[in-house]
């Protein structure tokens, strides 16, 4: 797949990240809405493709084209019940963190790893992956400090999307001898998670005109969408990530 045709993907996505540009970029964009959806495409992939410059095939040129998963086996694949049990588990952790992951294209496109959403997404303390339990007794505080207030555990968005892909990646073989390294699953997880690493250097160090992290988070899009074809998940351009997601455990192994 041509660079042009990968980075406007991202920018397909990212339809308001025109107000990043030049201004006759602008008024191209601001023309090409009242247009088919199709000529929009074509606009933003030019448009993102003379971001990413000359840097445009350092990340994206050892990609390979995403191939359709193979049948997971059903509720007897692996052990048991492995599979529905990993997405009651995950499932919902994993789409909350794709709609966070693409809410950054806007920012992204604009080569500004300053930006507010992008740094959110990497804020060490963005999360609340544990709510804070209060630990009195029938009202009756029996700590010895007399601390029942507990804590939240917080973490960053993106390593909860590590975390969950992981391990619902992990869930999906066929049986319980091979190497969760082996699985296409996790391989296509761990590309991603590869070429995201990049991004969140570039947003610790607040990285301006940073072409080169553009086309790594273009090549991280690509490496998720492998993923999800594989864990059973709409891709990332389906429409079906534009709704917010709950993240607790969910009660049956469907889509929510």
């Amino acid at each position: 797949m041509k660079l042009a045709s990968q980075l406007g993907l991202l920018a397909f996505l990212a339809g308001s990240a025109v107000e990043g540009f030049s201004p006759q970029q602008q008024s191209s964009s601001i023309a090409s809405q009242q247009s088919a959806p199709a000529s929009r495409r074509d606009l933003f992939q030019k448009t993102v493709a003379s971001i990413a410059g000359v840097a445009g095939g350092l990340a994206l040129s050892g990609l390979s084209p995403i191939e359709p998963a193979l049948a997971s086996g059903g509720a007897t694949a692996g052990k048991y019940t492995t599979i529905p049990i990993a997405k009651r588990r995950y499932y919902g952790r994993v789409q909350a963190s794709v709609h966070e992951f693409l809410l950054l294209g806007p920012e992204v496109v604009q080569a500004d790893f300053s930006q507010p959403k992008i740094q959110n997404f990497f804020d060490p303390l963005g999360l609340v992956v544990v709510e804070a339990k209060r630990k009195d007794i029938n009202g009756q505080c029996t700590k010895q400090d007399k601390n029942c207030k507990g804590k939240e555990i917080r973490d960053s968005i993106y390593n909860d999307m590590k975390t969950s892909m992981y391990l619902l990646a992990n869930a999906f073989r066929l049986n319980q001898t091979k190497a969760p390294d082996n699985l296409p699953s996790v391989r296509a997880a761990k590309k991603f998670f590869k070429e995201m690493d990049f991004v969140e250097k570039a947003a610790k160090k607040g990285r301006k005109n940073d072409r080169e992290s553009v086309v790594h988070f273009a090549a991280a899009l690509e490496a998720l969408d492998c993923f999800l074809d594989l864990v059973e998940l709409p891709p990332s351009d389906s429409g079906h990530y534009d709704q917010t997601f709950d993240r607790a455990v969910g009660t049956s192994a469907r889509i929510s």
